[in-house]
């Protein structure tokens, strides 16, 4: 409550998770503490806050993994939750504990869902610069069971613009869905990847797509995720800029020119 004290936030943006599913099913407890207490914590403090300050925002952003595996459609902010890991577990708990301080406290505050995000600083535990890291490296590149789970792709900066649209128009106690209209199969990502590295920084000998291995698949792996962001569309007048094409071309250029980046994060 200080910090809120002294800065005297318009808004907070609430992007702090543990996101990573493989690690949610190793240890699941992290992803409890951060994900549910944290966010907790949070809600206690800006309850507290809006005593001192009225015209205050919670941007709670969450995933579409909240409502699991979808093998057809495309999932709205009416579809009920279906978590299928820890980390998907948590994030849905959340997006629970937001809507009832809304309901129970009026908190001023927005629940956004995004699909898989993309772009420049990933951390390369995440499938794109996972398999910049590798490829670059001359090591294999995992991919899980058959590499044919579909997720839609977001380019962060898109996803950032549809962040501030939401602030500055996005009506309180609603949820809206975030997603890039990018539909990819994961083997399809991590072939785009090599056949951009290809282009820019070819190997001695072979091809970057040589390294790619078929692994075990995880547990609980959910097939497609798919966001309906209609109501973003159609209510705020947002829409992504970037294609895939053009938002992975702008990825896989800029891990090239920001290698010691990457050394520095993955030591």
């Amino acid at each position: 409550l200080s910090i809120f004290k002294k800065y005297k936030p318009n808004c907070i943006f609430n992007l702090a998770a543990e996101t990573h599913v493989d690690r949610s099913i190793d240890g699941p407890k992290n992803f409890i503490d951060s994900n549910i207490y944290g966010v907790f914590s949070l809600l206690e403090t800006c309850k507290k806050f809006l005593k001192i300050k009225k015209n205050f925002k919670l941007i709670h952003i969450s995933t579409d993994e909240v409502y699991g595996n979808n093998p057809k459609g495309r999932s709205k902010e009416t579809d009920k939750y279906m978590p299928s890991s820890p980390y998907a577990a948590s994030k849905a708990s959340s997006d629970h504990l937001v809507f009832s301080y809304i309901r129970t406290f009026n908190m001023p505050a927005i629940i956004t869902n995004c699909s898989n995000n993309y772009g420049p600083y990933h951390f390369p535990e995440k499938l794109i610069p996972k398999t910049i890291l590798n490829a670059l490296n001359q090591v294999e590149i995992p991919v899980y069971g058959n590499g044919k789970q579909v997720r839609d792709w977001l380019y962060v900066e898109d996803h950032v613009d549809a962040l501030y649209t939401i602030l500055k128009n996005g009506k309180l106690g609603e949820a809206y869905n975030i997603g890039g209209n990018n539909e990819k199969s994961n083997i399809e990502v991590v072939n785009r990847v090599c056949s951009l590295l290809d282009e820019r920084s070819p190997r001695k000998k072979g091809i970057y797509s040589d390294l790619i291995s078929f692994v075990e698949d995880r547990p609980g792996h959910d097939f497609r995720y798919a966001i309906d962001s209609s109501k973003l569309k159609e209510e705020l007048n947002w829409k992504p800029i970037e294609s895939f094409e053009t938002g992975l071309t702008k990825t896989v250029e800029w891990y090239l020119a920001n290698d010691s980046w990457l050394s520095k994060v993955t030591v």
